[in-house]
């Protein structure tokens, strides 16, 4: 298992979605159930996804975690873009979380790379966890002698 609590993409996710709940707290009460609520799902759904596929033991399972991050966190971001048209938000608050999105959006990017680049296919994780079985079997055999 992962310690994706350990990662910066997820202590930047983590800051994104404390953003946008003090940010919603000033929508008005008729968006309550609606922008407010969308926005602050989509913006705990990114390191919530983090935390869930770092929990998967392959790195496939864990890439599909990563891409639903990734589409969460293009979710804040037209959200914040609609809220700001709306004026709900302030020009300031947009580009803050606008950039903050973009930030986290950009991470999540590398980390899905960095995870298909190590998949079996290009000989990562499935050539490492071959190689760590063959080891365990070598030691055992050597134990036993």
């Amino acid at each position: 298992m992962r310690d994706i609590r350990s990662y910066d993409v997820f202590k930047l996710a983590d800051k994104l979605a404390l953003a946008v709940y003090r940010v919603t707290t000033q929508f008005p009460k008729e968006e309550t159930y609606g922008l407010t609520s969308q926005m602050r799902r989509a913006a705990l759904s990114v390191p919530t996804n983090l935390v869930e596929g770092s929990a998967w033991s392959s790195s496939r399972d864990f890439g599909y975690f990563v891409d639903k991050a990734l589409g969460s966190c293009e979710g804040v971001r037209y959200e914040a873009h609609v809220a700001a048209g709306l004026g709900c938000l302030t020009q300031t608050d947009f580009r803050k979380l606008d950039h903050a999105s973009e930030d986290v959006a950009k991470m999540l990017n590398r980390l899905r790379c960095l995870i298909r680049d190590s998949g079996p296919a290009a000989g990562g994780e499935g050539r490492r966890a071959k190689g760590v079985r063959r080891l365990q079997s070598a030691n055992k055999e050597a134990a036993s002698d």
